[in-house]
């Protein structure tokens, strides 16, 4: 009770304080979302523009080729189911009510006073997911959760914990969205992530939001050793505002992070994503790979690399294009070395689709819109391997639907 009271207070503090990076949203706009959406047995049985809404975020209402589903609407649990073995997934609450332990892996990588959003999410005890990988199993098919709000001008809290056991490994597949006629709310999402010595985790998550809509994801991940992290981080669709930076901290020797990022920033979107990487022991590595075009928006794509041991390789690529003169790129890579046996990389480049790309292919039969269309596919994807096929064939749906303009 007393670390409770401690971590209260510590909030309350921060109430005001300003994220560090992203456009500042007054929380006091918003209403709480509902927390009384009664409990559904299957995701088949919501009504049906809510099963389109989930599609349209990369969750599968039929739970095909899934271990598992979770369904988080407003700020009501509204659906749990397990098919798969090796794999635990329940409600953060549940989970602390069922393992007492799970209580220490709360606020443990997120500081609840980190800003004002973390602040407010602590204090109105946030639930979200709660998903555990048990030790030495691998886990064949991926675990799937949404995140949605289903009305209009209200807070979603959420706070989720995944915790991958000793040698086991994991695919999580996270679609973020908003019901349809929804038009404004915001999101604040608390994720802490831990990889115990040889798990591995692959981790990707689609955003379907509305265009007033704000999101506020707060993220941490411990890699322990010989462990690995895979991220991929997919904006594509209009939005008021995504302010995310998660960090991943390389804790133990040979544990790996990658970040991939990938977006879209339309008009009247502001994008502030960015990647972390601490690598805190030795021989461990990371990559940060951001492919970003704007057609009026504005994108920050940042990364931040932290060598704090020898032995350490890191690569950092910020990539963006232009597409529309409203459009605005800014690239911001940063690398930290602290000791003097490391490898650590970057590239950044923003500019525009080369005019002589577009005409080669013209040349063999495409029209511009097709062209352009092709080239901005391949940007999106280039340089970034092993991106799952769910993930490539949302981009094209993104792309064919997207005004991206000719030359």
């Amino acid at each position: 009770m007393q670390a409770s009271e401690k971590l209260r207070k510590k909030a309350e503090a921060a109430l005001g304080k300003r994220a560090l990076f992203g456009e500042d949203i007054d929380l006091d706009e918003y209403e709480d979302a509902p927390r009384d959406r009664a409990p559904a047995d299957s995701l088949e049985e919501l009504e049906e523009d809510i099963q389109e809404t989930m599609l349209n975020a990369g969750v599968i209402p039929s739970a095909k080729g899934r271990s598992g589903s979770f369904l988080m609407m407003d700020n009501s649990m509204v659906h749990t189911s397990m098919i798969g073995p090796g794999v635990e997934l329940m409600s953060l609450s549940a989970a602390m009510e069922k393992y007492p332990w799970v209580n220490e892996y709360a606020w443990n990588l997120v500081p609840v006073d980190a800003d004002k959003y973390t602040a407010k999410s602590f204090l109105e005890q946030a639930d979200g997911y709660f998903i555990r990988a048990l030790a030495g199993q691998s886990v064949k098919l991926p675990v799937q959760t949404c995140l949605m709000m289903n009305k209009h001008n209200v807070s979603q809290y959420v706070h989720n914990i995944i915790i991958v056991e000793e040698g086991a490994s994991l695919e999580v597949v996270t679609g973020c969205t908003t019901a349809r006629g929804i038009e404004k709310a915001i999101h604040l999402g608390i994720s802490e992530i831990y990889i115990k010595e040889g798990g591995s985790l692959s981790f990707s998550m689609i955003h379907n939001w509305a265009e007033q809509v704000g999101v506020r994801p707060r993220t941490v991940i411990s890699v322990g050793k010989n462990a690995t992290f895979v991220n991929n981080y997919v904006v594509l669709r209009p939005v008021r505002s995504v302010q995310s930076f998660p960090t991943a901290r390389l804790e133990g020797e040979g544990a790996v992070a990658k970040f991939n990022s990938i977006a879209i920033a339309h008009p009247g979107s502001t994008l502030d994503l960015g990647s972390r990487a601490i690598l805190s022991a030795p021989r461990t590595g990371a990559e940060i790979i951001s492919r970003a075009i704007t057609t009026g928006g504005t994108v920050y794509a940042r990364g931040h690399l932290v060598g704090e041991a020898p032995q350490i390789k890191a690569h950092l690529e910020c990539k963006g294009l232009i597409l529309k003169e409203e459009g605005v790129q800014i690239a911001i890579p940063e690398l930290e070395a602290r000791v003097p046996d490391v490898e650590m990389t970057h590239e950044a480049a923003v500019g525009k689709i080369a005019k002589d790309q577009v005409e080669y292919l013209m040349a063999r039969g495409l029209d511009e819109e097709q062209a352009v269309g092709m080239i901005v596919r391949g940007f999106l994807e280039g340089g970034i391997k092993g991106l799952p096929q769910n993930l490539k064939d949302e981009i094209d749906k993104a792309v064919s639907q997207t005004d991206i303009g000719g030359m």
